[in-house]
């Protein structure tokens, strides 16, 4: 995608959605798609060939049991450094902040930091963004959170490499996942499960059950 001046993607940004809450994290409030299907149209015509998809303007289940796992465990968070990646609509990141962390989200999408950065204000709650691929990299956040990641095999590929490595100097990896094929098969330890109320537009039932995980050192 061409990047748009920051004022074109906030009208585009409201223009095609509303403000509301995921089920799952009643307390945040976000910038979501009235019509899946329509935006994914739109979102094509913004600028060249192959666009990303317009993640950011759904509350992934894996994204939502890990915003709800910081709202409920804010303790252990507090103070803390918190990456969110491939962090889409901020859902996670705002909750960190909420929970008392210091919180950077990443997307590699120009819409996706326009989406962060309203729905933060939204939520009156500070994160910093910035758009990059994170992977490879290391600035010594405490907590490295992956929400709904585990959809393509090339992804979960290069995240595992990368994740094992900040595990391996002390960093929690903390992965939110509803069962993508792809989800790491060991070396996690489940922390927390939910039910989480989904729409039939993206996923292929009415609830999916999604878990909160934390990668462990290889053995």
């Amino acid at each position: 995608m061409k990047t748009k001046p920051t004022s074109d993607l906030l009208e585009f940004l409201l223009a095609n959605t509303t403000l509301g809450a995921p089920p799952l994290v009643p307390e945040i409030r976000l910038r979501l798609a009235d019509n899946v299907f329509q935006l994914w149209e739109r979102t094509e015509g913004l600028g060249t060939a192959n666009p990303p998809p317009p993640y950011w303007a759904f509350a992934w289940p894996g994204g939502q049991a890990l915003a709800r796992y910081f709202l409920d465990n804010a303790n252990s968070f507090r103070g803390k450094t918190i990456l969110d990646f491939g962090a889409g609509s901020g859902l996670v990141g705002i909750a960190a902040a909420k929970a008392g962390a210091f919180a950077l989200a990443a997307d590699i999408d120009p819409l996706a930091i326009t989406a962060i950065r309203t729905n933060a204000a939204e939520n009156n709650v500070q994160i910093s963004c910035i758009k990059k691929d994170m992977i490879g990299r290391d600035e010594g956040w405490n907590t490295i959170c992956l929400g709904d990641m585990c959809y393509e095999r090339p992804l979960v590929e290069r995240i595992a490499g990368w994740a094992h490595t900040l595990k391996k100097r002390g960093a929690r990896i903390l992965l939110g996942d509803p069962g993508r094929e792809y989800f790491f098969k060991s070396n996690v330890d489940r922390l927390a499960t939910y039910e989480v109320p989904t729409s039939r537009d993206l996923e292929d039932r009415d609830m999916r059950e999604t878990s909160v995980y934390e990668l462990q050192a290889k053995v």
